[in-house]
């Protein structure tokens, strides 16, 4: 394991795919293993024994924890392509700032909307439909967050996407007709390859959404 790098995966976790995108922007040869998250594994447990969350990176035996700091740390590693960050101290700030505020406010609202019914499920998707258009305001015209570049923003935030037909069909609303230009942005990522092969396919998220609803939910 010294000289892998490897992956601990789960294939539905917006969080997740965030490391696979950045270590595909890299170019990284890695090795994705899937985990069972209602039977986690040693290595799992071992490797993050604080939050037993996915996705860790272990690169050269060591483990690195968390998405975004996953992100940053794939950046740092592999600096000579791709860089994440703009160079100017502000523009890096600014970064973390978005990406913190997509952990915060997107995340958040998106599972209500999904994962809860009735006024909880309504309050989650006005806080979403909320944060998105901040979002696309601070995208204004801009290829990507960063400027020119897909970066740390573009992939805190492109890994929900994949979630946005499940989104719809339980919440019942357009994401399109809410916030257009971020749809355009969403469509521009995933001509990426490193986005198109890490984000699995919307319909296999809206099944996995509706068999999470009947069995916590009692719905769908």
């Amino acid at each position: 394991m010294a000289n892998q790098t490897i992956l601990l995966d789960y294939w539905p976790s917006m969080f997740a795919m965030r490391a696979r995108v950045a270590l595909r922007e890299k170019g990284v040869e890695f090795e994705s293993r899937e985990e069972d998250l209602t039977n986690k594994s040693p290595l799992l447990l071992q490797s993050n024994p604080i939050h037993k969350k996915v996705p860790v990176l272990i690169h050269n035996g060591k483990p690195v924890c968390e998405s975004l700091n996953v992100v940053q740390y794939v950046d740092e590693a592999w600096s000579d392509k791709n860089p994440f960050f703009p160079a100017d101290p502000y523009g890096r700030a600014q970064a973390r700032f978005w990406a913190d505020f997509v952990d915060k406010k997107v995340s958040e609202a998106q599972f209500k909307i999904w994962g809860k019914k009735g006024e909880e499920q309504e309050a989650g998707k006005k806080e979403f439909i909320e944060a998105i258009k901040t979002l696309e305001s601070e995208l204004g015209d801009k290829p990507y967050f960063g400027g020119d570049s897909f970066g740390y923003v573009d992939i805190s935030l492109i890994t929900f996407y994949s979630w946005f037909g499940a989104y719809e069909k339980f919440g019942n609303f357009s994401i399109e007709a809410e916030s257009p230009k971020l749809i355009a942005w969403c469509k521009r990522c995933m001509e990426k390859e490193s986005v198109s092969k890490s984000l699995p396919e919307s319909q296999k998220i809206v099944a996995y959404a509706a068999a999470f609803r009947k069995n916590n939910l009692g719905s769908e």
